[in-house]
């Protein structure tokens, strides 16, 4: 599809990297970027976000490049994108749209296609009022007699109903997970998570760990559902490690409920492996908002070691740093070429052991 985007530069600092990944998530949802209009504003326009001149701008080089589709590097309000479309004469879709498409395509799993399909649909809701508002202003006439139901309202209690089924099962859903993280607990398996920004390599790690085949590719949201095994880990004993979706920048909060099910692994870890790009540009900026999504999801708390991935790209040697309490704080591996993993894993050993004396030291004094 042929698809030309709108990328606004809001005077953020990081802009051109939030623009370089706006571009990747466009090929990643199978675009053909054909052109791209920049635009720069000190705040978003009420009626296009863009201002009107741009717009026409943009109209023409979409009629010029013969374009399918305009893809918005920014969350549009229903009346921006239906004022776009009407100028565009195209479908226009904003950055959580694309996002939500993506997840739609990436996700393999029961539940994992409930959660994108239940965040579709709150998205949508937000849509309805605009789309049909000419229509509920009406009141009779030709087309608008009947039973006496808007199709406004129609649609809302469709979707409403399609939304209180999606929750049920996934409701059941968590309880099923739920049921089986307790048998672990009660197996005495260390469980941990590995989080981190998209493509950080995440699912290449995991591999690497688990000599299991998870889907791994050089693409944002590679892995969408989260896929767990239990291996052995000398100093450690068993282990259940988690491979978990990547978090992205302005990740759109629907999303962020809908997966909470998911992230639920997360929420529950006893460790957290936060994979980083070492070789990406970004990796403060990257670092920073995994952090601010593991607060907001309630794993702020959960010991974490941070893993340097992808060091071959740097030219850096495997390596591990510890903090001023003597605890280690980073590990420097590559997934890819298979070197740092023995440090990995004798980090999460001593994590663990740290974490069954904390575990011991609390029934102590709860005990007492």
């Amino acid at each position: 599809m042929r698809a030309l985007i709108i990328s606004v530069d809001l005077g953020n600092p990081d802009y051109v990297a939030h623009a370089e990944e706006f571009a990747m998530l466009a090929r990643g949802a199978g675009a053909e970027i054909v052109d791209t209009v920049k635009a720069r504003r000190d705040r978003p326009d009420a009626k296009y976000f863009i201002g009107s001149g741009k717009v026409d701008e943009a109209v023409l080089l979409a009629k010029a490049h013969d374009a399918d589709i305009v893809l918005f590097d920014h969350p549009l309000s229903p009346a921006q994108q239906r004022n776009l479309e009407r100028a565009f004469n195209l479908r226009v879709v904003d950055r959580v749209a694309l996002i939500l498409d993506i997840f739609a395509l990436r996700a393999k799993s029961h539940e994992g296609k409930l959660q994108v399909e239940l965040a579709q649909l709150q998205h949508l809701t937000t849509r309805l009022t605009r789309m049909w508002s000419h229509l509920e202003r009406q009141r009779g006439g030709i087309g608008m007699r009947g039973p006496g139901e808007s199709q406004l309202e129609m649609d809302k209690r469709m979707i409403g109903a399609k939304v209180k089924v999606l929750r049920e099962r996934l409701d059941k859903v968590e309880r099923q997970r739920l049921t089986q993280r307790r048998a672990r607990a009660r197996g005495g398996a260390l469980s941990v998570s590995l989080v981190g920004y998209t493509n950080a390599g995440k699912s290449t790690l995991f591999n690497a760990l688990t000599r299991a085949d998870a889907y791994a590719a050089d693409q944002l949201f590679a892995t969408l559902d989260t896929t767990t095994r239990r291996i052995w880990i000398e100093g450690a004993g068993s282990v259940v490690l988690s491979d978990t979706v990547g978090f992205i920048r302005d990740l759109p909060p629907t999303l962020i409920a809908a997966f909470r099910a998911t992230l639920e692994e997360t929420v529950h870890a006893d460790l957290l492996l936060h994979v980083v790009d070492a070789a990406s540009p970004q990796r403060d900026e990257q670092i920073h908002e995994v952090q601010k999504v593991l607060e907001e999801i309630g794993a702020g708390t959960i010991p974490v070691i941070m893993v340097y991935n992808k060091i071959d790209r740097v030219e850096m040697a495997p390596r591990v740093d510890r903090n001023a309490h003597g605890t280690i704080a980073r590990v420097f591996v590559s997934a890819a070429e298979r070197a740092g993993l023995d440090a990995l894993r004798g980090a999460i050993a001593e994590a663990g052991q740290i974490a069954g004396n904390n575990a011991s030291n609390i029934q102590t004094v709860q005990s007492e």
